[in-house]
Parts: C-alpha cells; structure tokens; sequence
C-alpha cells in the first residue's frame, strides 16, 4: 500500500505538458463486442470466473445545447478479454444486471457516480462490490481525478483521448473505438493492481508538486 511518510508537503500531479509528452499507450488484448442477446451468457459466464473485473461506460457525445444521449456502451474487462456490451442493441440484460450488483465480483472504475447516474437515468440498477479509483488514489498522494491523469502518472504512457467523442450509437465500432473502449477498463484494473501492490513509491515520482500555501 502507500509508503507512509514523515512530511506532508506535496502532492502527485501531472501537468498538461508532460502529459501531452508522453508515448501513447497500446492495448494489446483481445475484445469482444457483444451485440446480440446470443453472445451475453458466454460473456458473463468468462467475467464472473474473474477475480477481478475494470468497468467503464461511453455515450454519444452531444455538440447542441440541451441535447443528451444515453449510455450506449458497457466495457467489462478481465485481465485477457474485454467485453463491449452495446447497450443502444440489448439494453442491459439480466445477467450483467446480477453481475453489477454481486458485491462479491471486485469491480474497477472511475468516476463510478457519473456512470451509475448515467446508467440509472434508463436501467433499473444497484450497483454493488465497486471500487472507484478517484478517491482510492488519495491515499497515494495522488491528487489527478481523470483515468488518463492517474495513468500517465502510474506508468508513463499517455492513453490516446481522440475515439471519445465519436459516435458510440453507430452502428459498427471501427477498430479504434473498441481498442480506445477496450483500454479504458482493462486500464483500471492495471491502475489498482499497481497500486495495491506496494510497487508505487509517491515519494520517488517525478510528478511530485509542493502542496500550495494558503494565501494569508
């Protein structure tokens, strides 16, 4: 867990800049996109045989005011596979329903609120057995909130922002949104493993920022 330390005086964070500096990250597993009742069982069936699961969810992005689409996409991801879950097609069916709320499956994600908000505006749901990486982070000094931000800090490697606003409605992912999907939940279960296993040292990161003086 996090090294504990005698002074107080700083905080972890990432600036734009070195951010932006970065190589980009790869992903490299295998996903699955599931978009025909068909293909749930078998999916839920390889998810809940993990030990651990990293969860995330995209929407459509809206340019007009007032506007807003609903969540479109469910990722839940093993170490190996990730699962693509288009909910725009099936909706949310019941296995995955009971697989969200088994408190006894560990679940990984970000910013969990927006996502059970999001989800909750069209399904029945409630949630259980998640660990939310944005205040989990804290403890390690760690003050970003952003998956990319905690990433980049963790293990040097910018993830690449540019499917996000693209069409999640559409009616095939292109290979970059699926990789981009993909990344982002399998991302946090690396995130949480890493810091769990004692192998971050917050005093020996190079994103190590004094922790401002209040003004008098």
């Amino acid at each position: 867990m996090a090294t504990r330390e005698k002074q107080s005086d700083y905080q972890i964070t990432i600036s734009k800049a070195d951010l932006a500096a970065l190589p980009a990250a790869e992903y490299h597993g295998r996903i699955h996109v599931v978009d025909s009742p068909e293909k749930v069982q078998e999916a839920v069936d390889i998810l809940s045989a993990a030990d651990i699961i990293g969860f995330d969810t995209e929407t459509r992005p809206s340019f007009k005011k007032g506007q807003s689409h609903q969540v479109a996409l469910l990722q839940l991801s093993t170490r190996e596979d990730c699962y693509l879950f288009r909910l725009n097609m099936i909706g949310l069916p019941e296995a995955v329903k009971v697989l969200l709320e088994d408190e006894r499956r560990v679940k990984i994600g970000v910013s969990l609120h927006d996502d059970f908000h999001n989800l909750r505006r069209i399904f029945t749901l409630e949630p259980r057995g998640f660990i939310d990486l944005q205040p989990f982070v804290k403890q390690f000094r760690i003050i970003d909130n952003s998956l990319s931000r905690i990433y980049a800090i963790l293990f040097g490697h910018r993830i690449s922002k540019g499917q996000r606003l693209t069409n999640w409605e559409a009616k095939a992912l292109t290979p970059s949104q699926q990789a981009y999907a993909a990344f982002d939940a399998l991302s946090c279960i690396h995130i949480y493993e890493y810091l769990t296993s004692g192998a971050f040292d917050p005093a020996a990161s190079p994103y190590r920022q004094p922790i401002p003086t209040p003004e008098a």
